[in-house]
Parts: structure tokens; C-alpha cells; sequence
């Protein structure tokens, strides 16, 4: 088993904790390994239904005459009342502590319970990092099948592409059917598939809306129904002052490149997509590494009016990277423009990168050109 960056943490909090994270990113296996005293599954139905029914489930069990310290409610998103009552409890004080996991933020959202600031420290766990995996990530099977724990782990490819090509049609019944997060489930089913055609790109509403044939109001519902169940991710535009980051269009990203491929039926990287899967591939080794290290950063990205680029803008704390991606073995100055062009305009040293598909390490023109693993190994990811 691959040991989670995360667990780690976990392991040294002494609060109580809610893991948010997409389905299959391992959330359960992590937890579990924490060996908690009692495990309720609410995705497990007569469990589900038995909550359902009593209000007071959680407290009769809890009563009963035995030492527990921990207790696990996996797909807390289920029942998000239970928050209510989790909180009554944690006001107590003592024991127990709650390992709680989910995958719907939308839910809790809406679940009118309130978690006192203190009391719940939230975490996110995404897919596997180059850093869990000793910086040996296989970069081919990431761009074609991604990097779920369970699906990276099996050796065989036909097995991986079949998990994940039935991924979608399990999300849209269990995530969105189920939980009635949307009505017309044909009208966001057209409007996944377009989404996921365009990712990567600048986000245009209207366009998807048009493309999936649905109203655009929908189509604002049906992105905001993705980013609530961590399906996508945006990558705001960089702008010095918070107000010009707002107006303009933000790209947006998959959560990972083996979901993406599996929605799209092709886990081909092949050179017409290999450059869009690439980008996936390190925004969310970015944002996933940083979940795991539980570490706050802003990914955004970077156009001028005169149309020079840079895919990402990394800020951390500490610092701020400039990094351009390239699917390829070999760079060239004309490469680097993006790059020297956001220098000049952020005013400021910081650091610039291209992370590529090569192995061998260069210096261009003061810019580093580095492997992409050994590039998240220098940025302190």
C-alpha cells in the first residue's frame, strides 16, 4: 500500500477531522488506517436508511457501554444533519473525536450545519502525488489513466481503462441522481462531456451551454454541481489587485487525467492531446501536492493583451513561480517568452520554470529547464 502523504498529519491532529475529496481518491483507506474504535458507512444503504429514519441513531449508539475514542462516519455528505448533531456532542468536550469523510462540499454546504471554528480541522485528499511515489511517478500512465490510488496501482491497462469509463455513468447516478443535485440528468450528462472537451481552456459559459444544449443558466448550475463535487477546479486569471482577478475568465481543470480521459472515451495521449493532458497532469500534482502537505497556495494563470502566456502562476507563502509546461524533450528560447514576459510584468523576483518531458536539467537564458518531477522537487512540492 502507498503511504499517503497526508496520513501523517492525521495522525498528529488531536482534533476531530473532515476529509473532503472526490470519490476513489482513497479517503476511506486513509481513515481506516487510523484504526478508529467505530466505523459507520452511510454509503452502505440499510446503514444509510436506519440514520435516516432516527434522529437520535448516532447518540444510542454512541451510548452504548463500551470505550470509544474515535468514530468514523464515512459519506458524512449523505445525511449532513448528522453535522448538527456532531457538533451538539463536540461541545461537550472529551471523547469522542470524529473522523468524518465526504465528497460533496455542496452538501455539507447545505446541510444547515454549523461546525465550530476550532472544533473540525478540514482536509483534502486528491489522487497520488510524485512526492508519495518517490518522485517515480509513471508519467505515461498518469496521462492516460491517471493517478487514482486503486486504479494506478493495477497492472493492467484494460482493467484501469474499463474502472474508469464506467466512472462517469457511476457519478452521474450515485453523486448527481441520487443526492438530486440536478433534475435534468440527460441535460448534465451532454454538459459533463462538453465540459470535459473544453478543459483546460478559458471557461465560456455560454459556449458550453450552447454545445451541450442546454439554457446557460443551466450551464452556470451544472459547472457550479462540478466544482461542488471536486470534479473541476479552476485556475484563476493572475492580475495584481484581487478586483481585475475577478473579471476576467479563469481556466478550469479535472481533477484528474484518467477521469478526464475516462469521460471523454480516449486514454490515448496522443500528440494532438498530449499537450492539454500534460498541463492537467501538473495543475493538479500542484494543487493535490499541496492538499497533501496541507500547505495554502493559488494556482492561477497568466495572458497579456498581446497575447504572451504562462500556464501557471504558483504563489505560496514564500514564494511565487512562474511555470510553463511542455510535452516534449526539447526546448527552445522562443519557449521562454511567456516566462521573461511575466517577469517584467510582476516587478519582482521570482522564480521561472519549464517543466518537460526530458531528463536532463538546463539553464536558458537564466530560466531553469528542468524534468517535471525533479521542477515540483525545487519548488518545494
Amino acid at each position: 500500500m502507498i503511504q499517503r502523504a497526508l496520513e501523517k498529519l492525521l495522525r498528529g491532529s488531536r482534533k476531530s477531522l473532515l476529509l473532503l475529496g472526490p470519490r476513489q481518491t482513497g479517503k476511506s483507506t486513509l481513515v481506516a488506517s487510523l484504526k478508529p474504535d467505530l466505523t459507520i458507512n452511510l454509503a452502505h444503504e440499510p446503514t444509510f436508511l436506519e440514520f435516516a429514519r432516527n434522529p437520535e441513531e448516532l447518540e444510542q449508539r454512541l451510548g452504548a457501554p463500551r470505550n470509544l475514542r474515535t468514530v468514523f462516519l464515512d459519506e458524512i455528505q449523505r445525511l449532513p444533519s448528522l453535522l448538527n448533531t456532531i457538533q451538539s456532542i463536540l461541545d461537550r468536550g472529551g471523547e469522542p473525536r470524529f473522523y468524518l469523510t465526504g465528497s460533496s462540499a455542496r452538501k455539507l454546504r447545505r446541510g444547515h450545519a454549523n461546525l465550530l471554528p476550532g472544533r473540525v480541522h478540514t482536509y483534502s485528499l486528491g489522487p497520488l502525488v510524485s512526492g508519495e511515489l518517490d518522485r517515480e511517478l509513471d508519467t505515461r500512465a498518469a496521462l492516460s489513466t491517471g493517478t487514482l490510488p486503486g486504479i494506478y496501482v493495477d497492472p493492467d491497462r484494460s482493467s484501469r481503462v474499463k474502472t474508469l469509463s464506467s466512472y462517469c455513468a457511476t457519478y452521474l447516478k450515485e453523486e448527481i441522481q441520487a443526492e438530486a443535485l440536478a433534475r435534468n440528468i440527460e441535460g448534465f450528462s451532454r454538459f459533463l462531456h462538453v465540459a470535459a472537451a473544453c478543459a483546460g481552456s478559458f471557461l465560456d459559459l455560454s459556449k458550453l451551454a450552447s454545445e451541450a444544449g442546454i439554457a446557460r443558466q443551466s450551464a452556470v448550475r451544472f459547472f457550479e454541481i462540478l466544482e461542488d463535487t471536486l470534479i473541476v477546479r479552476r485556475a484563476e486569471a493572475f492580475a495584481k489587485s484581487e478586483r481585475r482577478r475577478l473579471v476576467q475568465h479563469p481556466r478550469y481543470f479535472f481533477f484528474d487525467t484518467g477521469v478526464l480521459n475516462g469521460v471523454m472515451g480516449n486514454f490515448e495521449p496522443s500528440p494532438d492531446r498530449i499537450g492539454d493532458l500534460m498541463e492537467h497532469l501538473v495543475f493538479n500534482q500542484i494543487v493535490h501536492t499541496a492538499s497533501s502537505l496541507d500547505q495554502d497556495i493559488r494556482v492561477s494563470s497568466f495572458r497579456t493583451e498581446h497575447g504572451a502566456e504562462v500556464d501557471f502562476i504558483v504563489e505560496t507563502r514564500k514564494d511565487t513561480w512562474a511555470v510553463e509546461v511542455k510535452a516534449s524533450k526539447s526546448i527552445g528560447r522562443h519557449d521562454l517568452r511567456g516566462l521573461k514576459r511575466f517577469r517584467e510584468f510582476h516587478g519582482k523576483k521570482c522564480g521561472a520554470v519549464v517543466l518537460y518531458l526530458g531528463t536532463v536539467e538546463k539553464l536558458i537564458e537564466g530560466i531553469e529547464v528542468l524534468p517535471w518531477q525533479v521542477g515540483f522537487e525545487r519548488m518545494g512540492l
